[in-house]
């Protein structure tokens, strides 16, 4: 499975047999986000910057909420969390997603903002690729994700949903989240925009770049 980081919390996934999932798409956070195509969409919760359908071409179907599901050669599960601290009253609900195949399981964690729980953590199962927000102020911060990368224990976590170029959104640029990492963990910075399965960053977190950032 190639993973391609479109921006903010919005991921390509492309598996080996063809089928394309666009994960929260996004506007209004002060760029823009690149075209891009799927079969389907993911979307944790509709807020603006996560639930731009419009923004996907040729989609099938939009997923949203908790249960199972198998689209083409992926399955899907999304499980119920909050988007804040004291169980959604200021925000509302979030979907954890963990889309299956080619034998991997990724997880995006939407705009999670409870903090992590070992009975979250035991849902979600074995991870190879963790997809976390970082940014705090809407989801947890560089201490909650390193948290979830800690009780998860993904074989890569990827950082999102931080202020990067042109980012109009109050929230903390990803050095926040490396500073606090590399106290206790290997980051590495890709030089790209995608990441081909685990590949050679078992153990690390990958600083991935937005696809056609400049």
């Amino acid at each position: 499975m190639e993973i391609v980081y479109c921006g903010h919390s919005c991921f390509l996934l492309k598996t080996e047999a063809g089928t394309r999932i666009v994960t929260d798409p996004y506007t209004g956070v002060g760029y823009e986000m690149t075209p891009v195509a799927a079969d389907y969409v993911t979307c944790s919760h509709f807020h603006f910057d996560h639930g731009y359908t419009e923004g996907v071409r040729g989609a099938r179907e939009v997923i949203a909420g908790a249960g199972e599901f198998v689209r083409g050669d992926v399955k899907i599960e999304g499980f119920a969390a909050f988007h804040d601290d004291v169980g959604g009253k200021k925000r509302g609900a979030d979907t954890v997603y963990v889309f299956e195949a080619d034998g991997l399981r990724v997880c995006h964690m939407g705009d999670i903002g409870e903090p992590c729980t070992p009975a979250l953590a035991e849902k979600l199962g074995k991870i190879d690729v963790l997809l976390v927000p970082v940014g705090g102020t809407y989801t947890v911060d560089a201490k909650g994700a390193l948290e979830y990368i800690g009780a998860i224990a993904p074989q890569v976590a990827v950082p999102m949903h931080y202020r990067s170029r042109g980012c109009t959104l109050d929230i903390d640029p990803v050095d926040v989240f490396v500073r606090e990492a590399e106290k206790t963990r290997e980051v590495v910075f890709a030089h790209g925009s995608s990441l081909q399965g685990v590949g050679p960053y078992r153990g690390k977190i990958v600083v991935l770049e937005r696809v056609n950032h400049g």
